[in-house]
């Protein structure tokens, strides 16, 4: 019962309070309008109905404990809106008449504006006293408010592991066997050994070799072995087998 009373208190005080937001537009046009034509001038004249409305929001939201302080809050409210009354009044009065009423329209039109804002006004605090002193009473109301709707978040869809792309495996192809085959340079000087001062192109023959790798090979081991008794091949055979 106490959540349903908070709730529909709630409700009727928006609604106050756009009603209230309706007669301080209409006191601050009628004020605005009646004003000469510059800023100054029309910023004066819609200053008192402003004043009014900031005056009744804080009475309305801020809950009163009572004592001096509280009646001295009052008192100032209700002395804003006497000023703010008897200057919106006569500058609504001034309005009506200079836009075609006559007799006493142009003083009664103001009264329905003033007495809209200050029926208004007076509802605000009493809803705003009431609702102070339901939350205070019976906390259990506020509590099991329902919370304000909340956009659902999403759950986060499932995620699913992506099959890797097939690698293509070269296929490694076995390494064939070769038959180690002795070094050339092992026969031409083992060949050399064996028969020195023969011409190169004999020990070539007898190596198995070319005749021009024979000569390569006979003359690094020339080079390396600088020995006198080194087996030196003949040099001359060969020229005249190649002339």
């Amino acid at each position: 019962m106490a959540t349903a009373n908070l709730a529909s208190l709630t409700r009727i005080g928006w609604g106050v309070r756009a009603v209230f937001t309706l007669g301080i537009a209409a006191s601050l046009a009628g004020n605005v309008l009646h004003a000469q034509n510059n800023v100054i001038s029309q910023a004066i004249s819609a200053w008192s109905p402003l004043a009014l409305l900031l005056t009744v929001e804080l009475i309305s939201r801020i809950p009163t404990r009572g004592g001096a302080a509280s009646i001295a809050r009052m008192a100032a409210t209700a002395v804003i809106a006497g000023i703010a009354a008897w200057v919106s009044y006569w500058h609504m009065a001034g309005v009506a008449a200079g836009y075609g009423e006559t007799g006493a329209a142009p003083y009664l039109l103001p009264l329905s504006v003033d007495g809209l804002i200050v029926v208004a006004s007076v509802s605000l605090v009493e809803i705003g006293r009431r609702i102070s002193t339901l939350t205070a009473t019976d906390p259990v109301a506020v509590a099991e408010a329902p919370p304000p709707l909340a956009t659902p978040v999403p759950a986060p869809a499932p995620m699913t592991e992506t099959p890797a792309a097939a690698v293509p495996v070269a296929k490694r192809r076995a390494p064939k066997r070769v038959t180690p085959r002795p070094a050339s340079a092992a026969k031409v000087a083992k060949v050399a050994a064996k028969m020195p001062g023969a011409p190169v192109a004999q020990i070539a023959a007898k190596a198995g070799v070319s005749p021009s790798t024979a000569r390569r090979h006979l003359a690094a081991l020339r080079v390396t072995d600088a020995s006198p008794s080194a087996p030196v091949a003949a040099e001359t055979p060969v020229l005249a087998t190649a002339a």
